[in-house]
């Protein structure tokens, strides 16, 4: 079977990449970055650079799909928000090969916080209180509303340019900076005590078929995971699967959970691949992507992994003061390359990091959008998207039988 991953620059896309592999498939990959670290894996048969699709989507669309009938590609797996992208044009590229994603209309009610919230109230599954925001009145009257709140933009990710007056991201963006409109609303919850965790699960056609939970001992900056580990995953299977079963789900899809006093809560979605797939068994990863079996895989807990080079430079920051500790992670957690003998990608690695932390400074934006600026979807009409698909961005449907 030939598989093509795409936004291959991904931690996680690498992972599949060897993982698949590994168990015997013929694997491609692509990016719109010439330095993306799973474009220069060992185990790839051919690897593409194709254009933004952010910046040049139908050039983006257009490539893809000569790829596809040039080498003859079985599956298009995306891994990150080119997912969208590729969504718009989904059964245009499906008369040319089978692409592990759902429509457009069904990413975009999963990864719309509000539109995500709508639909887990309408099944009755637990998510903490949310006022939609469309204008800077609204925003204050919203956090004035909570003693302790916390806001993101409906499409945010990473954890970044979050509002909050209560925990280690507090004031560290304040509320004047923060300017929703209609076009770009915010959500606003009350600051709920307990950990995060993070489940990764595939599906086909509403029915999961492998699932994970995992916690992240360490962050890059209260953001970003750099290490992770399996936890139980019972729970987070029985509220996920109605979610799945609701919307014919096919393709990945990845969520984060609060864990409180009352069992988990849900926070956020996102209909895509996350760093949890590293934790997951090659076979098993193959089985919940391209052939799933009757019983759906859970993970059991216990394993670990996580990403050395981002750990190392995490304890080169903060005047080395994690320095200790990243040196001991070093030494006791497994890498996620670890034993597959594929050396390339580490130095590109930290050539795309090196690059991505430049552009960061010359062109004076925050590093996650020069890392995925270019392969990332913030609600904006995207070129040659259907006009139902298009009416979408105006108001995001709730499910059937609400109002």
């Amino acid at each position: 079977m030939k598989v093509l991953i795409t936004s291959s620059r991904m931690p996680f896309a690498l992972g599949m990449v060897r993982k698949l592999a590994g168990e015997g498939r013929e694997i491609y990959a692509a990016d719109d970055h010439f330095l993306s670290p799973g474009n220069h894996s060992k185990y790839l048969t051919d690897h593409f650079v194709y254009p933004s699709p952010r910046s040049d989507t139908a050039g983006f669309l257009a490539e893809l799909e000569r790829i596809v009938r040039e080498h003859e590609i079985d599956v298009i797996i995306p891994t990150y928000e080119e997912a969208f992208y590729i969504a718009t044009q989904i059964e245009r590229l499906s008369l040319a090969t089978k692409v592990f994603a759902s429509p457009f209309a069904t990413l975009a009610r999963l990864h719309n916080k509000g539109a995500f919230e709508r639909l887990v109230k309408h099944l009755g599954l637990p998510i903490p209180e949310t006022v939609l925001v469309t204008s800077d009145g609204e925003l204050r009257e919203a956090t004035d509303r909570f003693e302790r709140y916390f806001a993101r933009g409906a499409f945010s990710r990473g954890g970044v340019c979050c509002l909050t007056n209560t925990g280690p991201l507090a004031d560290a963006l304040e509320i004047d900076e923060v300017h929703p409109t209609p076009a770009s609303p915010w959500l606003v919850q009350p600051f709920l005590d307990g950990e995060t965790v993070c489940t990764y699960s595939t599906a086909h056609q509403g029915r999961v078929s492998a699932h994970l939970m995992y916690r992240i001992p360490r962050q890059k900056n209260h953001s970003t995971g750099i290490q992770f580990e399996a936890i139980d995953a019972t729970e987070s299977l029985r509220l996920i699967e109605p979610i799945v079963a609701e919307l014919g789900y096919t393709g990945q899809i990845s969520v984060d959970f609060l864990i409180t006093d009352d069992g988990l809560t849900f926070v956020e979605c996102n209909p895509r691949a996350t760093d949890g797939l590293l934790l997951m068994p090659r076979e098993e990863l193959v089985a919940g992507l391209l052939a799933p079996r009757t019983e759906t895989f859970v993970l059991e807990p216990g394993g670990q992994v996580q990403l050395s080079l981002a750990v190392l430079a995490d304890g080169f920051a903060d005047r080395l003061d994690r320095l200790p500790e990243s040196i001991d992670d070093l030494a006791q957690v497994r890498d996620s390359g670890s034993g597959w003998h594929d050396p390339l990608p580490t130095l590109y690695s930290a050539l795309a990091m090196c690059h991505s932390v430049g552009q960061s400074f010359r062109e004076h934006m925050g590093q996650l959008v020069a890392l995925v600026g270019d392969m990332s979807w913030d609600g904006e009409h995207i070129d040659g998207m259907s006009q139902e698909d298009a009416m979408l961005l105006t108001g995001i449907p709730l499910p059937p039988g609400e109002s």
